[in-house]
């Protein structure tokens, strides 16, 4: 049983006996419902093109799993597919008004991302054309500028009163969740964003694919995704808060086996960004910024933008995730467990290959041969 349910449960269910019927008393708050653990990341119209959001916004309608709009808001197109995306929050606010929110089936708040930890977002004004500009709600050709912090929020307190915010703009239907990067403090960053109202906390790890960061960052700043999971985990257990919020691993998801393994050591699911691309055709040649992409994902100019068919990304999206799912299935089978609920945080499952002692002791994990 792969099925997932993405936002807050509660710690204890209670029940009335009506007539030989049973009554739930217990209210529960809004979650997502995932045919499969895997979930396509954030990448926004402007960054790729918008042949490429609607190529994987059909992959996950036809996959039963939802996918980020990134901070570019959501193209008119992408509205058949909008109950599959996760809009998404973040310090530029590009796109972000009522509408937007409420076609959303979640929310997400962008505080940090894997692969620049620390700085924001920059669109180069010559991606953003008319059509981005309109989505965007930027000047056609300026560039899109994301500063690092959000200016209202310093603290644990203004995160929350955001969250309450869009849950209170969006009737409380919606799951809201905080995306942070895989840093060396990120199990108490999780404690305190548990404790803010949202539903699920994104931990994006360092490894994450994006060509659109300065190589500097990319390379050298940040922890993997493995580490960070398996500490914000064991703290979320330690204090009796795990399943206030779901955790969903990002950043160097490139098999089916690192879905297995990032779930063992916490995760409730993942976000993958690259390897949809490259079903898509692309060839990671790491030049998203200069917006002159060959195979028509990461460009808007109309003649390069043409080159990616929907019809045919769409299903090779498609055949990944469910490739995917099917051999995380067959792993679960192969170790005797026969739902994703029983693999979440089972460690016992997992062990330690050429991995140093203090790295297995912040996985919580057994050497080879123990």
């Amino acid at each position: 049983e792969l099925r997932t349910y993405i936002g807050k449960k509660p710690s204890r269910l209670e029940f009335k006996r009506n007539n030989g019927d049973i009554e739930l008393l217990t209210s529960l708050v809004p979650n997502l419902q995932l045919e499969t653990p895997i979930m396509i990341g954030h990448m926004s119209y402007g960054a790729i093109s918008l042949n490429a959001q609607i190529s994987l916004a059909r992959a996950v309608s036809e996959t039963g799993t939802f996918m980020g709009t990134g901070e570019g808001g959501l193209h008119q197109r992408l509205y058949p597919y909008q109950s599959h995306m996760v809009v998404q929050v973040a310090s530029g606010r590009f796109g972000v008004d009522i509408n937007y929110l409420e076609r959303g089936a979640a929310i997400e708040i962008k505080i940090g991302q894997g692969a620049k930890p620390g700085i924001g977002g920059h669109l180069p004004g010559e991606k953003v054309c008319a059509d981005v500009s309109c989505t965007r709600m930027i000047p056609l050709g300026s560039d899109a500028i994301s500063p690092a912090p959000h200016h209202d929020i310093y603290s644990i307190e203004d995160l929350k009163q955001l969250v309450r915010s869009l849950k209170e703009a969006t009737e409380w239907k919606k799951p809201v969740f905080v995306k942070i990067a895989a840093v060396h403090n990120s199990a108490a960053i999780a404690a305190g964003i548990a404790r803010s109202g949202a539903d699920a906390v994104v931990v994006d790890g360092f490894r994450g694919g994006t060509g659109a960061a300065p190589r500097v960052f990319r390379d050298h700043v940040g922890i993997p995704v493995e580490a960070a999971i398996a500490s914000v985990d064991a703290k979320l257990r330690s204090q009796g808060i795990r399943n206030e919020v779901s955790l969903i691993a990002s950043g160097g998801i490139r098999e089916s086996a690192d879905v297995a393994k990032i779930i063992a050591l916490g995760a409730d699911a993942v976000y993958i960004g690259t390897a949809a691309l490259v079903a898509m055709g692309c060839r990671v040649c790491g030049t998203c910024y200069r917006g002159l992409c060959p195979w028509g994902i990461a460009t808007q100019r109309p003649d390069l933008v043409a080159r990616l068919d929907p019809d045919v990304a769409s299903k090779n999206v498609a055949n990944l995730i469910n490739a995917w799912t099917l051999e995380l299935a067959e792993l679960m089978g192969a170790a005797g467990i026969n739902s994703i609920e029983s693999l979440r945080g089972n460690r016992d499952r997992l062990r330690g290959y050429l991995l140093d002692e203090s790295i297995m002791k912040v996985l919580d994990v057994k050497p080879v041969g123990a």
